[in-house]
């Protein structure tokens, strides 16, 4: 049984929580000298719950949940849509797909169906030159069928869920405006035919991109969240490879489509699924709006991104805020719609990783942000507890306890304080009162931009790790914590 005991001092109380095992807290007071004991028994004990965000779920998809004004606008923009793909009028900047002038033959009546006019071509007995018409005729309905969005086919009679999430994004953007929604899917999907959008996941760019957008785990409604980190252009020799002419800078701008359409491909585009996904902006390090061709650039991503991926974005965190962000904020406000704009968080240095947890676990979020996730780290898994949270007064102190059973055992660890600027100390305290206890970690101060604590140790004999947060702040503090015991045979 796993034993875990926080001893606070001073007038402050409080209970920690240790996942799916039966607990002991142990409370004392200044003022009084008694202790007093609670014990937990036979219960299903989960972490204590974490400051989330409120209306942050994704707007429902399925048919039954939309208002009727709602309905009525898919139903309009489906008829819209199927008339236009079976008439073949879709891209309208486009001259109709043409037949050879030996083979040509009208197609029907866009109110035949697509299974009518099969059948009918294969009863009727036909010449040789009439079976070429054939092929041709049906070749124009495969691309018919083939209009597609993200791997989602856009011909409503088709009948595919996906498909009315795909067209929802569209009528959200217009706010529910049909004629208007249409015309935006017309040039999004001009626009990437025109661009050659379909293939770009082959293409390959400058490794020197790859730091500087990436996917890294889900934020707590399992969003898949793309980090965006602009520091990485601080360097002149980045900045001029990446923005020194037109040509490299629209490299690129297709090379960030690029990382939008990836992240898309680990969405769930149906009814229920994932359907967007969380973007955190790291403003740290970053140029500011003085750098022209960075500014152009990103005036021009945001503009392609908001008219060509509709409600793809759950959220916009914007981290390590300078002073500068707002006066770009200002030149980049005009361009973003009332609906993009309410989907903006914007955070300062102090606040990163408070504002992250209300969105991301911190299993989830990257240790360079406060969080416990390091690449490639095979200590913890998702099959491991979860994270306990301690919320801890001003001028208080906690002492977090491990048990460390009999026979040869190693102990891991993670630590967190939100904001830090505590003391911070780890012991082993051995079972055997002849023994003596180990600093495993002398006590320091810890400022405000430490990273957290990752830590382990081997014992040979029964005891405990004790972990001592002094909250020497005139502020409560936020302990975030997880650990794991490991026999060693």
């Amino acid at each position: 049984m796993t034993v875990e005991v926080v001893k606070l001092e001073g007038a402050s109380m409080a209970a920690v929580e240790v996942p799916d095992e039966p607990k002991k807290v142990v409370i004392e007071e200044e003022k009084e000298e008694k202790s007093a004991v609670k014990t937990v028994e036979d219960e299903a004990l989960k972490p204590s719950a974490i400051d989330k965000s409120s209306s942050y779920k994704e707007e429902s998809n399925h048919l039954s949940d939309l208002k009727e004004f709602e309905k009525k606008a898919l139903a309009e923009l489906k008829s819209k849509l199927e008339e236009a793909i079976l008439g073949n009028n879709l891209f309208k900047e486009d001259e109709p797909i043409k037949k050879e002038k030996e083979t040509e033959q009208p197609i029907k009546e866009t109110e035949q169906s697509i299974e009518e006019t099969e059948q009918s071509i294969e009863e009727t007995e036909q010449k040789p030159e009439e079976k070429n018409n054939e092929e041709q005729t049906q070749k124009i309905n495969e691309e018919i069928m083939e209009v597609s969005l993200w791997g989602v086919p856009l011909l409503p009679s088709k009948g595919t869920e996906a498909t009315d999430v795909i067209l929802l994004k569209f009528l959200r953007a217009r706010e529910f405006k049909v004629n208007e929604a249409y015309e935006m899917l017309q040039k999004t999907l001009s626009w990437r035919k025109k661009s050659n959008i379909d293939s770009i996941l082959k293409e390959e760019f400058p490794s020197d991109l790859e730091s500087a957008a990436l996917m890294n785990g889900v934020d707590r409604e399992g969003h898949p969240v793309c980090y965006n980190v602009f520091g990485v252009f601080e360097t002149e020799d980045l900045y001029q490879k990446t923005f020194g002419t037109e040509e490299k800078t629209e490299q690129f701008l297709r090379w960030r489509f690029q990382v939008m359409e990836k992240g898309i491909q680990k969405l769930d585009l149906k009814p229920g699924g994932v359907s967007s996904l969380l973007q955190i902006n790291d403003l740290k390090n970053s140029p500011g709006p003085v750098k022209k061709e960075l500014r152009i650039a990103t005036k021009k991503a945001v503009a392609i991104l908001q008219d060509n991926y509709p409600e793809f974005v759950a959220k916009n965190i914007f981290i390590n805020v300078p002073f500068w962000y707002y006066a770009l904020n200002a030149l980049l406000s005009p361009f973003l719609t009332q609906r993009t704009k309410s989907k903006i968080v914007v955070a300062r240095p102090a606040k990163v990783t408070e504002t992250l947890l209300k969105y991301i676990p911190a299993e989830e979020i990257p240790v360079q942000y406060g969080g416990f996730k390091r690449e490639n780290d095979g200590a913890f898994t998702p099959e491991d507890s979860g994270v306990s949270e301690l919320n801890l007064k001003a001028g208080s102190t906690a002492s977090i306890e491990i048990p460390a059973g009999q026979g040869e055992s190693q102990v891991i660890w993670d630590l967190t304080v939100v904001g830090w600027e505590v003391n911070y100390k780890e012991e082993f305290v051995p079972s055997d009162e002849g023994s003596y206890t180990i600093i495993v970690q002398k006590g320091k101060k810890m400022s405000g931009s430490e990273e957290p604590v990752r830590n382990s140790f081997r014992n040979s004999e029964a005891g405990k790790i004790v972990l001592t947060v002094e909250n020497v702040s005139n502020k409560k503090k936020r302990v975030l914590y997880r650990f794991k015991t490991k026999n060693i045979e």
